[in-house]
């Protein structure tokens, strides 16, 4: 685990976790046409607090929420649809995790970046049904026209110096042998009102720009930066924001050389 990724067991970061935007209601019926199988039981690795999860949990059989961070987990519980029965979490990291599948679907947002890939597809291809996919789910304001400005704010105070906008995390897994991808969309854009406060709460709740890794005064001076520059785009304070999701899936595969993918070639 990176010093960045340990950002994330933060109670602060937890907390302005909830100013993210939701997703759209079109990737939970996305992911609901993607269940074949049953039971449908689902898997949500670095589940967070849940925005996936808790959605998708009055949707199915079962959800295991699962996250490494104590905070998320305790935060997701208190959020709308975190007590629901049929949903259950646990603190671990997904490499370590107690399963309880066959699982018709696995879930993961942008969190699967931080993952030991080898260790995790290793742990949750055992306990999949025949047909289960992956799906990753990436989501996000597209099209802001203060992004220009925001980027110089941001790149003078993000502890993340090496960004590279070109990766994507699931070519980088496909290209390991991982996942053999077959399919991927695009959501419809949809609109979600913000608060210019909220918005900037948002931006505390990455692993880069959280306020538990800067000084009072720099927490300050870039909470002020970020206001100047969506200020001209703000109505009474509430921004538009369009949002849009990509999900991308497959079938995952065993890292070579371990059992499961052993048995696989001594079937095929």
């Amino acid at each position: 685990m990176t010093e960045l990724a340990a950002t994330f067991q933060q109670e602060a970061v937890a907390e302005a976790y909830q100013h993210r935007p939701p997703y759209p209601d079109e990737v939970f019926e996305r992911l609901l046409a993607l269940i074949t199988d049953e039971p449908r039981r689902v898997l949500d690795i670095g589940a967070g607090e849940g925005a996936i999860a808790r959605p998708l949990a009055p949707r199915v059989e079962h959800v295991d929420a699962i996250d490494f961070s104590a905070p998320m987990v305790a935060a997701g519980r208190q959020r709308p649809g975190g007590d629901r029965p049929n949903l259950s979490w646990q603190v671990s990291p997904i490499e370590t995790a107690d399963l309880d599948g066959p699982y018709a679907l696995v879930t993961a947002g942008a969190s699967i970046h931080w993952m030991p890939w080898e260790e995790t597809f290793a742990r949750i291809v055992p306990h999949l049904t025949p047909n289960a996919q992956l799906v990753v789910v990436e989501h996000g304001a597209v099209d802001e026209p203060w992004s220009a400005e925001l980027v110089k704010v941001i790149e003078r105070h993000s502890r993340k110096k090496n960004y590279d906008p070109g990766f994507s995390v699931v070519d980088a897994i496909r290209d390991r042998g991982l996942l053999d991808l077959s399919g991927t969309a695009r959501t419809e854009r949809v609109v979600h009102r913000q608060t210019v406060a909220d918005y900037i709460e948002r931006l505390h709740s990455t692993s880069s720009l959280a306020r538990g890794l800067m000084p009072a005064d720099e927490a300050a001076a870039f909470d002020a930066g970020v206001e100047a520059a969506l200020r001209p785009y703000a109505k009474d304070g509430v921004l538009d924001l369009t949002i849009e999701a990509e999900l991308s899936w497959g079938r995952p595969k065993s890292p070579p050389g371990t059992a499961d993918s052993a048995a696989r070639e001594d079937s095929a």
